[in-house]
């Protein structure tokens, strides 16, 4: 009986160790199973955001694209009262020089005086008043900030000239047109209006189309591909009606000796 005994209670433990094995070893399947779901609807979400159409082959946020820094933020209404602001005193500058036809130079110089006759007082009547002397901060602009800035201008023009370069060359016939296209927008723009006054209608789209961008981005980016398939269509038409009737050089393809 002992034996018998014995042998059931070691056959029990057995089971229960198989038991625990099988459970170890189906949690493990189920996890598995689940990381796999988990991937493959990963896999499937980034197929649908890759299919998804946006514009200009837009394939970060609009905020990184702008930047991702305070002009951004400035740009996207983050702040509305930094935004405000600066929209405001850009809309004071274009008033003060193109309605009320201030110049640059005048207007500095009358600030420059207003401010340095004020100081001026202020500091020789306090000793007469008996309060302290205002306080005037040392102001000096970090060379970091002039380099940076220097910098980034510098990287912005290089760009565009190697882009000039490639059209010029004629590696893109699209890109030409859009540029000859925007060169002309900007002449006609130039015989209407001065240089501040583009400048100011570029600051004012800036605050306004970006932040309508990112909240209509679905229906912008939808009306842009049917835009684009119908260009391309059209372009197709153009280049097998003219383009492809203009004769090519006979040293086109050939080596020179």
């Amino acid at each position: 009986m002992e034996d018998h005994v014995g042998e059931h209670e070691k056959n029990q433990e057995t089971e229960s160790v198989i038991e625990k094995i099988a459970e170890k070893v189906h949690g493990d399947d189920s996890s598995s199973s689940d990381s796999e779901d988990e991937k493959g609807i990963k896999s499937k979400a980034d197929a649908v955001k890759t299919k998804i159409y946006r514009l200009l082959g837009r394939e970060r946020p609009v905020h990184k694209v702008l930047g991702g820094g305070k002009s951004a933020d400035i740009f996207l209404w983050r702040d509305k009262k930094i935004s405000a602001g600066v929209l405001g005193v850009a809309t004071t500058i274009w008033v003060l020089f193109e309605l009320l036809e201030y110049h640059l130079l005048t207007l500095v110089s009358h600030i420059l005086i207003f401010a340095l006759t004020i100081l001026f007082l202020w500091s020789n009547v306090s000793a007469f008043i008996k309060k302290a002397p205002p306080k005037i901060p040392e102001v000096i602009i970090p060379e970091d900030v002039v380099l940076g800035v220097a910098s980034a201008l510098g990287i912005e023009l290089n760009s565009a000239l190697a882009i000039l370069r490639d059209i010029a060359c004629g590696r893109d016939l699209k890109k030409f047109l859009a540029v000859v296209a925007g060169l002309w927008v900007f002449s006609v723009l130039g015989s209407c209006c001065n240089f501040l006054t583009v400048f100011y209608i570029c600051f004012v789209l800036l605050h306004t189309v970006p932040v309508l961008y990112e909240k209509y981005e679905d229906k912008v980016d939808a009306f842009a591909e049917k835009a684009e398939a119908e260009f391309e269509k059209q372009y197709a038409v153009f280049n097998v009606k003219v383009l492809s009737k203009i004769p090519k050089g006979p040293l086109k393809g050939k080596k020179l000796a």
